[in-house]
């Protein structure tokens, strides 16, 4: 056969798709299901985002912005650096995604059919992420935050009354008035301390500086600015034992003008009892002093494994001054695993990042964190004008460094090792 003749098939197929064009972008049939997997878990009524995003009219009105946002890559908030661990829930647009949001405004964001349209993600009535919780629990009383002042922590009692143990899958938190709560930890309280301590003092709940009072048993969950719940895989557990307390420790930030607060917790529970149950491995370091104009302050914690365990979770946490964290844990072999990477970290955006597979942590591992933070007038989210010296503490204006990584111990008789090696302090000085 000659050349040219060879040549006849591929000239035949491009005369044939000359002229045709690539269908266009419509909302129904290509930007909704980006929306739906990426924007929708916040853009929520009720949810972490200001303004839902959940119809056509709802993402139309707001078209050009999303896709300025989305094309800067400052939405959807996903911090972690691909390649430094894989987390389920990824909400990083690819490339693909973001020409496809760009096109479509370009050609006037058209609605196209609604016959394409995905089933859009369900929500209960309530508007809970995981469904219906099998139990509800509500601050008994509203609290009233004054409008001036300096940040508050308080806590509030929740009995949950349970007659026997229960194993908890999930926790949602959902605050009433999320611009005024810095964050909250659900603690376990199996004492009554924490009841005593709110009787004690007049009003809802009892006021205390970064601590509880108590030391708890357990954390269930805690908010943070952004965070969004995620269940504990299949067949993991948390304990909640019969008769305890529920307390919520509570960072409000006054906002200007009084708000008030009534925060609601929603707890899924295990059918049956399960077969493992979540310790965690903790870090932090309180030897934080920046100095104002420092634009490269380290930050560094060490801590080893106890005993075999898979890490399904990690928790980060710092404030405003922080840029940089790396964590990375170091196995008994030599071989390094990193287990987060974030260049970009913004207290706004703060995540209880779960990992797509569990990450086994063999006994001896030494997990190593690293922060690096920004105190120059150059950061565009340092608080201080112009900078000033940031110390150690429990303030948003103070600084801290932070990380939790959940487990789960290969072996359940190890549990009370990781029970003793995350509680080692008041866990209301993580956050």
């Amino acid at each position: 056969m000659s050349a040219g003749t060879s040549l006849v098939p591929l000239l035949l197929m491009i005369a044939a798709t000359a002229g045709r064009e690539s269908p266009p972008v419509t909302f129904h049939r290509d930007v909704s299901r980006i929306v739906y997997s990426s924007c929708v878990p916040c853009h929520v009524e009720g949810g972490a985002a200001p303004f839902p995003l959940v119809t056509y009219a709802d993402v139309r009105r707001r078209a050009k912005e999303i896709a300025v946002v989305t094309g800067r890559r400052s939405m959807p908030p996903w911090k972690p650096e691909p390649g430094y661990g894989e987390f389920g829930g990824n909400r990083r647009l690819a490339d693909e995604e973001i020409e496809t949001i760009r096109r479509w405004v370009e050609a006037g964001a058209p609605e196209g059919d609604e016959r394409d349209r995905p089933e859009p993600p369900r929500l209960d009535r309530d508007g809970w992420r995981h469904g219906r919780p099998d139990l509800v629990l509500e601050m008994p009383e509203t609290f009233t935050v004054p409008a001036e002042g300096r940040e508050l922590y308080r806590c509030f009692v929740l009995p949950a009354a349970l007659a026997g143990d229960r194993f908890v899958t999930a926790v949602e938190i959902r605050p009433s008035c999320p611009r005024v709560v810095h964050h909250v930890l659900v603690c376990v309280d199996p004492t009554g301390d924490a009841r005593g301590k709110d009787d004690a003092e007049p009003g809802a709940g009892y006021s205390r500086l970064g601590g509880l009072g108590f030391f708890p048993t357990d954390i269930l969950g805690g908010y943070a600015p952004g965070g969004l719940s995620q269940p504990l895989p299949e067949g993991v557990a948390r304990l909640l034992p019969a008769g305890s307390d529920l307390v919520l420790l509570t960072h409000f930030v006054p906002t200007g003008k009084p708000e008030l607060e009534r925060t609601r917790v929603g707890v899924h529970f295990s059918k049956s009892k399960p077969e493992k149950f979540v310790g965690s491995v903790g870090m932090r370091t309180k030897g934080i002093d920046i100095p104002a104009g420092v634009k490269a302050y380290r930050a560094a914690a060490s801590t080893t494994v106890p005993a075999d365990a898979d890490a399904i979770g990690i928790v980060p946490h710092a404030h405003y001054l922080c840029r940089e964290m790396n964590v990375s844990a170091t196995l008994p072999t030599g071989e390094r695993l990193p287990l987060l990477k974030i260049l970009d970290w913004d207290f706004s955006w703060q995540e209880q990042y779960r990992y797509a597979k569990p990450v086994r942590l063999p006994r001896g591992t030494r997990i190593d964190m690293e922060f690096i933070y920004d105190n120059s007038a150059d950061n565009p989210r340092n608080p201080n004008h112009p900078p000033a010296r940031v110390e150690w503490g429990p303030l948003s204006t103070n600084e801290m460094a932070n990380v939790l990584v959940e487990v789960v111990p290969v072996d359940p008789k190890d549990g009370p090792l990781f029970d003793r090696h995350g509680k080692r302090d008041d866990p209301a000085g993580r956050f």
